[in-house]
């Protein structure tokens, strides 16, 4: 039977799917390369957004019309945080949440024993223990990702990630050890570590996020350690000044912002202020050098003022942030922001997010134009057909390298690279000889 995976979302769920797909492959599976191979669909979801779930039905919807005859696996955080809409759903012909995955070729198993739909749906438990999940290799990929940590207590007003997901939970340091040496000896020079909240890592057991990049960064034939999207709490000077004294960490920190006011973070209930986050950026600006902090902006969250947008304007001019992904508040049906009798108009939202792109898009001009002239350790991931060699930096740049400086393939290598111009949100190299 072939099987073909479809990934909505983070890059914790494409850990969870390339560790579902490579379960299925141990129980005899294939992976179809195309659509047109596949008997069955696997569908790993995401829910972050309402705008998300429609993309997934239609997908679905698509799917079950253009292949009758297959089966349609859907699994991940819509069916669990919403199951009753997902039983609902006309074309998902086997349905799952974010626990228990393993079982999913059992499942299959047992819907072609006679089975007309199933539904496998577990809620969490205040107690529940990290899912075990190891990958061997991610096809086409040079960085591997290590997912280290699920769940999230925190509760911010807009989001349905603690619904989905359950309370906090942690990998094992050693079970990560014991992935990574795998990984390595895979031939995996870059490790990135993710969860759903990857700054509360260890929480459960009395360890911190910093205890496990130490772990990380002492395997041998890893080269490059890498942080996902981390929030500001729980990240001390402290931790900065442990993390700054690994050499094979990346500098460069995705650190979550969300808004620049703080009237504004306090109505999404998230835990900190401008000032503790303006702080925590400082520290890691001075602790690393030359790093590169990326984040994630929201605008037109419920209540929000002309004035708070401009008061969180300005603040993320002052960031100077390298990268920001810049998105319009969505009302997510079961949070407390969705119930809110403020929401602000969609025109408004979106004048708003066009005003925050042109600032941040300014913002990554001028840290790109900063790394001019620098030289830099390139790890090379991939050759279009046009023979450009893709690579990034430590801090995360994207630097291409013309054919004329390399007639081989770069592939999974890493070599010393020169900036020497500007490209459309890149930077220009030439290998240093």
């Amino acid at each position: 039977m072939n099987i073909y995976f479809i990934t909505f979302g983070c890059k914790v769920n494409l850990y969870e799917s390339e560790n579902i797909k490579q379960n299925f492959i141990r129980h005899g599976y294939t992976v179809a390369a195309t659509e047109n191979e596949a008997d069955i669909f696997v569908i790993n979801s995401c829910t972050v957004t309402g705008t998300g779930d429609k993309k997934l039905k239609k997908e679905i919807r698509r799917l079950k019309r253009e292949y009758p005859k297959s089966i349609i696996v859907l699994t991940g955080c819509f069916p669990q945080a919403f199951s009753d809409e997902a039983q609902k759903i006309d074309g998902a012909d086997i349905i799952s949440g974010t626990k228990n995955r393993n079982i999913l070729p059992e499942l299959v198993a047992e819907y072609f024993g006679g089975y007309n739909k199933l539904y496998h749906i577990p809620k969490y438990t205040r107690k529940e223990a990290f899912e075990y999940m190891s990958n061997t290799g991610y096809e086409n990929n040079t960085r591997a990702f290590v997912k280290i940590q699920d769940g999230c207590n925190m509760f911010c007003t807009y989001c349905i990630i603690p619904y989905s997901r359950g309370n906090f939970r942690s990998k094992p340091i050693m079970d990560i050890i014991s992935e990574v040496k795998q990984l390595a000896e895979a031939g995996y020079k870059e490790i990135v570590l993710v969860g759903i909240n990857l700054s509360f890592y260890g929480v459960d057991f009395g360890k911190k996020l910093v205890d496990a990049v130490e772990a990380v960064c002492g395997v041998d034939g890893i080269e490059r350690v890498r942080l996902g999207s981390i929030e500001p709490e729980m990240i001390t000077e402290d931790d900065i000044l442990r993390l700054s004294k690994q050499k094979k960490l990346c500098p460069q920190f995705h650190l979550s912002l969300q808004s620049g006011c703080d009237k504004t973070l306090k109505a999404m209930n998230r835990r900190y202020l401008t000032a503790d986050y303006e702080k925590i950026v400082s520290a890691l600006r001075s602790a690393f050098d030359n790093c590169s902090i990326t984040t994630d902006i929201m605008v037109g969250f419920p209540g929000e003022t002309d004035e708070n947008f401009e008061q969180s304007l300005n603040f993320v001019k002052k960031m100077n942030f390298a990268k920001s992904h810049i998105f319009p508040y969505s009302p997510r049906k079961g949070t407390p922001a969705a119930e809110f009798d403020n929401q602000i108009p969609e025109n408004i939202k979106h004048q708003r997010a066009a005003q925050m792109i042109d600032i941040t898009d300014k913002s990554m001009h001028k840290f790109l134009e900063s790394q001019l002239g620098k030289e830099f350790p390139v790890l090379f991931e991939r050759e279009k057909s046009d023979g450009i060699h893709h690579g990034f930096t430590p801090n995360y740049t994207q630097v291409k390298i013309l054919t004329k400086n390399s007639d081989k393939s770069l592939r999974n290598q890493l070599f010393y690279v020169k900036i020497i111009e500007l490209g459309k949100d890149c930077c220009i190299g030439e290998i240093l000889s």
